[in-house]
This record gives structure tokens, sequence and C-alpha cells, in this order.
């Protein structure tokens, strides 16, 4: 059965399967809109991270086990969203073992990988905002459908949980209550006591969770717990998983116009390098200082982007200029396991993300930051292997203006037309009164018998000062600084200078282009209906009513794609990210699965399935004794569960003490 057969059953499952969040529908624009408000005054005057101080926290974590011990981890982000996606990924999280086909062109074969004896949520456990309801439908009820949280022994996985930012919309209120009151979440366990934590792992292993909030500054309460439950213990030799809620080091090497807004992005990674230099290798020293500990962080993890990429460090030894992967898979660093790795995994339920618009190369911390002390940059490559891949990533953005696609706009967001048509009625209305305005006639009067060439020089004006009065900021500022020089210089890239800035012409908004899209529509709307002959007996409430009907009709359909190619001409920022995000696409999903082994390496296996479950059955959940219990229903897919495909090979990541 589908989604909507299985909400006739939300008595027995014990909430209500949603479908995917429609992110360009006018309701959810509006919705958002308001929480992103309110949540940024909750963390302006009212941090949660702060009050939390208040609470008890507890020690670290600890899942070291013995000398010979190892340990399986899934870390997987961006989840509750709608029912189908979230429900195939916890499934696939909870089967007792997988054996995954492999990506054409890779050679590592893994054998059958075990449930994961800890999974790590790393961000936007619920969609589009936060509320007990919220989770309940789109994150608890679907991890309870894949692992029953009755009939099990005592030897449960744990489940760590970070926040991200739609997590932050109620304040963070909901989380705190779902996650950190040992509450079983399925057959999971929590056990943290906060919005961030720590767990020790075997070989001197530990994996830590930051809980930044919108990106800003790490709040003295979580400083003070990381100093003195992780920083104090950490020794020589020791290695550390670091999950964030974003991916900074990417925001870091975006590229925008206005200079401040530049700065910003250099700066995006001074908190996380920060913290690195100051509570990982450092500890107090007992006379006011700091102390090296001789530990590092070896895996940076974050979701936020809905798709899976990894940059590797470029090691001195590395040619200045590696040559790319030619089958499309291979990376474009040899594999070495003293590479440190940052890696995006956001494919946990929400929308498929982007590729394409990722940079190439990074130099971490950014020689442009602000921040007064700091590591000399280091050079990191984007790997040849992400998901979606680069081409197709382009492709798929393009369905959005497609109307013979199930992407297109319109069948993603039903209820967009709508607003686009409310749109142009009223600029239709607007431009029926300027056109009476110069007739000397009443806005009626001119639609019933004004003729295209008295419309004409009205159109002209009213197209052509909107969109040079958006030009104008342009034209006073023609060309931006952009760092070129880098781009055209291998040796600076892998060295992580500081790129020469050369000067060149500056785009103009994709917002001119949209405006400019949405008047012509209107044009027409009007040349059309002055065109119409209408006889002189029609009464001017069926002139307006005719004429307000075309311009909804038109506006429902060309304004809508108007915004469509609108949004496919931006290339980066909030608008580029509708381009996935008003498709909706609940395929391509999956997570990281991680193996700790008994000698101390680390190794990630990217797991992707192509299509999700959409097809359900009920079954019998189980009591406590184990038994069935004939009052509550659990919704299993009806089939086999889909095979997942190990995206590239084995990631293998030596500790702090073999990376030398």
């Amino acid at each position: 059965m589908r989604v909507t057969e299985l909400r006739e059953h939300e008595d027995a499952l014990g909430f209500r399967p949603q479908e995917a969040v429609r992110w360009l529908s006018p309701a959810e624009l509006w919705r958002a809109g308001v929480k992103v408000v309110l949540s940024s005054l909750f963390a302006d005057y009212a941090d949660k991270r702060e009050i939390q101080a208040g609470l008890p926290a507890g020690p670290a974590l600890d899942l070291r086990g013995g000398p010979d011990a190892d340990l399986w981890i899934d870390y997987v982000a961006d989840l509750g969203d709608g029912f189908d996606a979230t429900c195939t990924v916890a499934s696939l999280l909870a089967a007792d073992k997988l054996e995954p086909t492999v990506t054409p062109g890779a050679t590592g074969v893994p054998g059958p990988l075990p449930r994961a004896g800890l999974l790590v949520l790393g961000g936007d456990e619920v969609y589009p905002t936060a509320s007990a309801r919220a989770y309940e439908d789109r994150m608890r009820g679907p991890y309870r459908s894949a692992l029953s949280s009755a009939g099990q022994d005592g030897d449960r996985p744990l489940m760590v949980v970070l926040p991200g930012n739609h997590d932050w919309y109620d304040g963070l209120t909901s989380f705190l209550r779902t996650f950190t009151q040992e509450r079983l979440i399925g057959g999971w366990r929590t056990a943290q006591k906060r919005s961030y934590f720590a767990v020790r792992l075997p070989h001197g292993w530990w994996l830590l969770g930051l809980d930044s909030q919108f990106g800003n500054d790490l709040d003295e309460p979580q400083l003070r717990w990381f100093d003195e439950e992780v920083s104090r213990h950490l020794e020589p030799g020791d290695s550390v998983v670091l999950c964030t809620a974003t991916p900074t080091w990417v925001e870091s090497a975006e590229e925008v116009d206005d200079e401040e807004q530049a700065q910003a992005r250099r700066d995006a990674f001074n908190s996380l390098h920060w913290f690195d230099r100051q509570y990982v290798r450092r500890r107090p020293d007992g006379r006011g200082g700091r102390e090296e500990t001789g530990a590092s962080v070896r895996l940076w993890i974050t979701g936020d982007s809905h798709h899976y990429a990894r940059f590797a460090e470029r090691l001195p030894t590395d040619p200045d200029d590696p040559p790319e992967g030619h089958t499309g898979t291979a990376p474009s660093l040899r594999p070495d396991p003293r590479r440190r790795q940052l890696v995006t995994c956001g494919l946990g339920g929400a929308y498929l993300a982007a590729t394409h618009g990722l940079p190439e190369v990074l130099a971490l911390p950014p020689a442009g930051s602000r921040m007064r002390e700091k590591d000399h940059p280091t050079g990191f490559a984007r790997a040849e292997v992400c998901y979606p891949d680069r081409a197709t990533s382009a492709r798929l953005s393009r369905r959005l203006a497609l109307p013979w696609s199930r992407y297109w706009l319109l069948r993603r967001n039903p209820h967009f037309g709508a607003l686009a048509a409310g749109v142009h009625v009223v600029l239709l209305l607007v431009l029926s009164w300027l056109l009476g305005g110069t007739t000397r006639q009443g806005p009626v009067s001119a639609l019933r018998t004004a003729e295209v060439p008295d419309v004409l020089p009205l159109l002209a004006w009213v197209t052509v000062l909107p969109v040079v009065a958006l030009l104008v900021p342009w034209l006073r500022r023609p060309t931006r600084r952009s760092p070129a020089a880098a781009r055209s210089s291998p040796s600076g890239r892998a060295a992580g200078r500081r790129p020469a800035r050369t000067r060149s012409l500056r785009a103009p908004s994709p917002v001119v282009a949209g405006v400019l899209l949405q008047l012509l529509v209107a044009d027409g709307v009007l040349l059309t209906a002055v065109a119409v002959d209408v006889p002189a007996t029609a009464p001017g409430w069926l002139v307006l009513a005719a004429g307000c009907a075309w311009a909804a009709a038109v506006g429902w359909f060309l304004g809508s794609e108007a915004f469509a190619v609108f949004v496919l001409l931006a290339g980066s920022g909030q608008v580029f990210g509708w381009q996935m995000s008003g498709q909706a696409v609940e395929d391509g999903k999956g997570f990281v699965r991680m193996h700790v082994d008994h000698t101390g390496t680390l190794t990630l296996h990217p797991l992707v399935v192509d299509e999700v479950c959409r097809d359900w059955t009920l079954v019998p959940d189980v009591d406590a004794r184990g038994g069935e219990d004939p009052r509550c229903r659990r919704a299993v897919p009806a089939g086999d569960l889909p095979v997942p495909r190990l995206l590239e090979d084995p990631v293998v990541i030596a500790p702090t003490g073999g990376a030398t």
C-alpha cells in the first residue's frame, strides 16, 4: 500500500505517515519564513545551549570495549522528511546485515556489513520545522517501523543525535525532549544529555558532535563540557571523528559578489578550526595555558547538503596537479590512509541536492579568514565520486522547468500555480489602472476600448524601468575581485596559498532576469486582453472577470514556468538550492557505514539506493516478551528491501599514530 493508504491505519501505527515536503508551495514558503524569524529570535535571546548548562551532563559515552574490540558505526543525516525515503533508509540501518553491490569502476568488494552498534544522526532529524508531532510522524514513527522497540535483548544499538537548523526552528525544545531523556527511538536507545555529545570508541578513537546552532560561535557551556570530558582525557595518538551541523569547509570556498558576504564565507570554517586547535590538539596545562594533546581530527563529517561528497587532504608528496579520474569514479588523489577526509552525506531522507556547484579544491583554513591564530592552509581535493554525479546533477536540475517531466515545478508543487496566478491577476489590475490613466478612462473601459498601439508605450516603460532600477547597483560596480589566478595555478592550489585577486566582469543578479521574465508574461497578458474585441454591450464586471480569468490561466502556466527558468539561471545561493528542493526528489538515498577494526583503522563505506520503497505492508508489532501485539502494526516493505550500492571503494583512514 502507498503512503496515502497507510494513513488510514494511523491508530495501529501510532503515527501518521507523511508525504515529502513540497518546498515551493506557498504555505510552506510562508511557514518556513515565519519559523526562521522566530528561531533567530530564540537564538539571540534564549539560546538553549546556554540553558543546558543547568542540566545534568554526564561524562562521554563509552563504547571502547576490550583490546581486540571493533565497532561498526552508521552516519546518516537530513532524515525526517517523507515516509518512503525516511523509512527506506531506516530499514537499511536496521537490517541485520547488508551485502551491497559495487558501483561500476570500483574495485573493492566488501563482505557482509553487519548492523552498526552506534547510529549517528547528523542533523535535521525533522522537516520542515520542529515540533513534537512532526518528530513523531516524520522520524520516530518510521524508525519504529524499521526496528521495533519491543522484543529485543538488552544489547540495543546506541543512537547519538546532533541538531541541524530545522531542529532549531522551535528553539530546540522538541529536540531536547525527544533525544536527551534516554527514550527509545524504535529499537535504538539514546543516552546523551545535551544537544552535543562525545563517544569513546575502540583503539583511541573519539566521536564528537558539535552543536553550532545556526552557524554561530560555540557557546561557553558546551566548550567547558568538551574541555572537561574530552580534552583532558585525550592522549598522544588519539584520533577524532568530528561531526558538524553544516559543511562549512565548502561554504568557505563559495564565491559571492558582495565583499562583506564573501568575507563571511571565508570565516565560515573559523569556529571548527579554532575548536580543533584549542580543544582537540590542546588541553589545559594546569598553569592557565594549554598544552599539546598529541591527538588530531582524522575525519570531518556532516550533512545539511543532501548529497554525498568527499574532499581528501593533499599530502606533501602529492604532485602539484594530480591527474583527474577518467572513469568518473576514481578519486583525483590516489587512496592513502594518511589523508584526512572531509565528508558530506545528507542522504537520509530529504530531497536530493545538486553537486555540480561544488568546488574542486579547498584551502583550510582559508588564507583570507580573519582568524588571528590559525594553521598554514592545507589543500584538500574533491574526490571524483559524488552522488549524484556532477553530470547527472546538472541534468536533474533542469527538470524543474520541463513541463513534460514528473518533476516539473507545478507537478511537485501544485499550489505554486495558484500563487503565480494570483500575482498575474494583480499585475493585470495594476496595468489596467495605468492604462486607464494614460488613456483618461477607467480600467475596465481601457481594457474594452484600447488598441494594441495604445498599450505598447506603457508596457515599454513598465518593463524597462524596473529592470534598469535593478541593474543600477550592477552598473555602479561592474567588476569584482575573483581568484582566477588560483584556478590557473595548480601549485598555488596545492599549497593552499591565498589566491591573487584579479578584476573580472561581474554578472548581474539572476533577480533581474526573474523580474524581466515575469514582466514579459504580464505584458503578454495585457496585450492579448486588449487585442480581443469585446462587445460594447458586455457588462463591465464580465470584462473584468474575463480578464482576470485569462491572467490567472496564463500566470498559472507561463508565470510558473518563468519562475522555474529564473531558478535555473542562479549559479549559487538560496535560489540555486531551489533547483533541486523544488523537485522534492525522494529517490537517491543513503548513509555511511564506518568500521573501526581491531587494528584501529577506520574504514568508510558510502552506501546508496537509487530508488526508495513505495509499496508497504503492515505486520504485527511485538510486545515486551517477543510475542505479537494484535493492537499495533509496523509498516515494512511489501517486497524485498532495496539492495544498497557501494558508491566508491572503501575509504581507509589511519589513526593518528599511523598517519605519519
